[in-house]
């Protein structure tokens, strides 16, 4: 479940970092090739993160990804603000995940999922 919601948050992100190249360019005046390496790039870095997610490693990818996300503020204001949306997006979807799997994990070893009414009156 923790790789589907981090893989569906950075699908998502990379069509937010695909549509920052043209905000890049005509918006921020940011060069042709600075905004297409930033834009491209990350796109590229979400997808491929996204597919990677069956390593543990690429967790932290994506955790660098975020990051990244937010730095791209110092060229356009407003992608602090989404980078922050989606740094909030990733966490929830990183921890929330791995709460479904630690319970779903338990639920199939004992039968007793947490937070359930008890039935042994």
């Amino acid at each position: 479940m923790q790789r589907r919601l981090c893989a569906a948050i950075l699908s998502l992100e990379a069509v937010a970092f695909g549509l920052s190249t043209p905000v890049l360019i005509a918006v921020a005046g940011v060069s042709t090739s600075i905004a297409v390496l930033i834009g491209v790039g990350l796109f590229v870095a979400c997808v491929l993160t996204a597919g990677l997610l069956r390593a543990r490693w690429a967790y932290g990818l994506g955790w660098a990804i975020q990051v990244a996300a937010i730095a791209v503020g110092v060229e356009v204001r407003a992608m602090v603000f989404v980078g922050l949306i989606f740094l909030a997006l990733w966490a929830t979807a990183y921890f929330l995940g791995a709460k479904i799997e630690r319970e779903r994990a338990l639920w199939e070893r004992t039968g007793n999922y947490p937070g359930a009414p008890r039935t042994d009156g």
